[in-house]
């Protein structure tokens, strides 16, 4: 039995859940809309996805230095209230993401931040790419789409492989906090700097790097 796009939306409006975490509910409980609910609930989804419309405006900003100074990285997570920005938990959980920050390298926090010019340029290079291969013109768009994803989840945070547990994303991991603490729990922004990044370093000759060890 295939799970129609309506059954989706029946399931979203049902428990606020995402899309995505909807169709694999869905999936595993082959079609039926009441287990489905509860594989989301006992998942925790459906209880997070009720918290999605509040506001979390507290929080922390939080610095964090790698590979001795080699690597920085300030990262703002937020939360609901004071109380929880002040819990071990968060505390960890924030600490946590910067160092998955610094290690992965995103670029962006979502998919929704990728500009429009970033987009066409991947894609246009995946085209070319396939084109070459010799795909056929029908199949080329929707082999596209799959290397989208493939690239949202190399270079957004969100959609990237948490670092201490790679069977999950950072988005699943704000998911299994936020139920777990009881306050919403978002990224609003980071920044990451590694040193001589985007300086064109000196080139030396053959000749002056002999004469440096020999020196």
């Amino acid at each position: 039995m295939g799970i129609s796009t309506s059954d989706i939306a029946q399931l979203r409006n049902a428990t606020g859940a995402g899309m995505l975490d909807c169709k694999k509910a869905l999936d595993e409980a082959a079609g039926d809309m009441e287990k489905a609910v509860d594989i989301l609930r006992k998942k925790g989804i459906a209880k997070a996805a009720k918290r999605a419309g509040k506001v979390a405006a507290e929080g922390m900003v939080y610095s964090y230095i790698h590979a001795g100074g080699r690597i920085g990285v300030l990262v703002e997570v937020n939360c609901e209230t004071d109380f929880v920005a002040k819990n071990d938990g968060f505390m960890s959980l924030v600490e946590d993401i910067a160092m998955h920050i610094a290690a992965a390298a995103p670029r962006f926090v979502s998919s929704d931040e990728v500009s429009a010019d970033v987009i066409e340029k991947e894609k246009d290079v995946y085209r070319v790419q396939l084109q070459e291969q010799g795909k056929p013109a029908d199949m080329i768009e929707k082999i596209i789409e799959g290397k989208m994803s493939k690239f949202y989840s190399e270079v957004c945070l969100l959609d990237q492989s948490f670092i201490k547990d790679e069977e999950k994303t950072i988005t699943q991991l704000l998911t299994e906090k936020t139920v777990e603490i009881g306050e919403k729990i978002s990224v609003r922004r980071f920044a990451r700097f590694e040193l001589g990044e985007g300086i064109e370093k000196e080139q030396k000759s053959f000749a002056q790097e002999v004469e440096e060890q020999i020196a």
